[in-house]
Parts: structure tokens; sequence; C-alpha cells
């Protein structure tokens, strides 16, 4: 097999200094036994036949192998079944039939490939390919049933993967795909988690200086980014979530950095956020807590009047 990896490193502990030889030699045996299990369920995913139970396995086990992102990518046909796995229920997108047995079968498809995604030898290769480009018609989709929400779900995992680790190769890549329209869906109209996942995409694009500007270049992205947010802000004053509002925040503070968009915060930051509305979540938050302080100073009386003669979003925004 080509460049088939010598073996899978098991991500376990062996115990300390006191443990004896038969337990260490029987602990070596079970990694041997369990290396040879995830090697022989990687070949089996290039079997039809074969592959449901051996996707079902590679994913309940995929967190035991530091190395099985290089073994996936290397064996021969194991990303094309992956990739086979997820074209397959294209058809029943649109019209929304998927079924729960298909949702869970391509999500542990979507397991393997956030494993591809997260590992440092395989992250570029995996973009190189342009994989995630795959997965976007799973964002796409707007039924709220558990099979498609779990789905997107799955899905922006992989992507959460990719900009987890700080990687200017990495945003510039989502930037030339349609990443934010898909993650801004998601933030309105998906679960909580969902949610949550595509604001800390949208929070990590953000963080990137590449990604900043992107979104401030225009008054037409910076405004389609602070109205979700800001509709989120107000569905949060209802039903809190401290997870979410924290990623909220962040983003908001991030967009701050930017002077035009700063001047435009001071007329569309949410008051629930220029009130006290969140502090009993804040108050065992101290992180976020700070954010939002330095948020309000930012966009707060201090600042300097907003540009004139056009130098903000305002301007932009006529006609």
């Amino acid at each position: 097999m080509a460049n088939r990896p010598q073996s899978l490193a098991m991500n376990v502990s062996f115990g300390g200094p006191s443990a004896s030889v038969p337990s260490i030699a029987g602990a070596q045996a079970n990694k041997d036994r369990k290396m040879a299990s995830a090697e022989h369920l990687v070949l089996d995913l290039s079997n039809p036949d074969l592959r449901e139970n051996a996707l079902l396995e590679l994913s309940k086990n995929k967190e035991l192998f530091q190395d099985l992102a290089p073994f996936v990518w290397n064996s021969f046909g194991t990303i094309a079944a992956l990739i086979q796995e997820i074209v397959s229920i294209y058809p029943v997108l649109s019209p929304p039939n998927l079924t729960a047995v298909q949702s869970n079968r391509v999500c542990n498809a979507l397991a393997l490939l956030q494993c591809v995604a997260s590992h440092p030898d395989t992250r570029m290769l995996f973009l190189n390919a342009h994989i995630p480009l795959y997965l976007y018609p799973f964002l796409n989709t707007t039924s709220r049933s558990r099979p498609f929400e779990y789905l997107r779900l799955t899905s922006l995992g992989v992507i959460g993967a990719l900009v987890k680790v700080d990687d200017t190769e990495v945003i510039s890549f989502l930037l030339s795909t349609e990443i934010i329209p898909l993650c801004l869906r998601t933030m309105e109209m998906g679960s909580e988690l969902s949610k949550t996942v595509a604001t800390f995409i949208v929070q990590k694009i953000l963080l990137d200086d590449m990604g900043l500007d992107y979104i401030c270049t225009t008054a037409e992205r910076f405004f389609a980014v602070g109205r979700v947010l800001g509709s989120m802000v107000t569905a949060l004053a209802e039903q809190p979530s401290s997870r979410l509002l924290k990623h909220i925040i962040r983003c908001y503070l991030r967009l701050s950095d930017n002077p035009r968009a700063c001047d435009a915060l001071r007329n569309c930051l949410p008051d629930t956020l220029r009130e006290a509305t969140f502090n009993n979540f804040l108050c065992e938050d101290p992180t976020t807590r700070r954010w939002l302080q330095q948020l309000l100073q930012n966009v707060g009386v201090n600042r300097l009047p907003a540009l004139q003669g056009g130098g903000g979003f305002d301007h932009m925004m006529v006609n």
C-alpha cells in the first residue's frame, strides 16, 4: 500500500515507574491489538459491504490513536470512500428526506474527516484537496429535524477543527469560500450548540487580521454579521446561554478593533449589552466580563466622534 504508516501510536498512559513488567507487557499487547484492529478497520472502509461497521467503530475510537489521521489519509482509497459517503446523501437534502440512520452514518464519516482536519500532518493536505467544500451543502440546509441538525453540527465540527489552530492559510482558504454566509445561516436558525460552533468559527476568522479586514471591507459584510449577532443577543435575553454569549461578545470586541466598524457599533450595538442584562451570567466568567467592559469602553463616549466626510460605514449604506 502506498505510503502506508508503519503503525498507529496509541494515546494512552501505561502507569508510573512502579508498574510491573507483566503489566507493561500486557498493556503493550493490548496496544498492539488495538492498532492492528484500527488498521484493519481503515482498510475495511474501501469495501462497501464492510464500510458501515468500520465507520462506526473508527468514529467511536478515533481518540485512542494519535496517528489515525495520517493513516486514513495515506491509505489507498480511504478518503475517496469517505467522500463517497458524503455525496451519496446529497439527493435527500432537498427535498429534506434525510433519515436518522443516514445521518448517523455520514456523521461517522465526517468524524474521521474531522480527525484528518485537526492533525498537523494532514490539515493542509485536507485543505489543498478542497475537501471542506463537500460539506457546504450540509450547512446550506434549513430543516430543523434532528437528523439535519446533527449533520450540520458535525459538519461545523470539521470546520471548527480547522480554525482551532491559528493559521492564516486556513483563514485565507475559508474566506475564498462561502463559509461566512453559511455560518451566519446556522447562527440564525440552528440549535444552541450549532449556533455556538458557528459563532466560534466566525470568531476565529475575525481574530485573524485577514478575516477582520475581509468582514470590514464593505458595509454589506459588516452589517450582515452585525445583524445576526444582534438578533442572537436579543434571543439570549430570553433564553440565556453563557457559552454562546461569550463567543458573541468576543466577536463584537474584535470588530471594535477596526476603526470604521467601531464607529458603526456605537449606533448598532444592542442595548442589552450596554445595560446590565447579562450581569448574572457573567459574574462567574471574569474573562467574558472583561471583554464586555473593553467593548463598551471601545465604543463608549470617550471615543472620538465618528469620522466625517464618508470615513465610516454609514455613507456606504446610502442607496
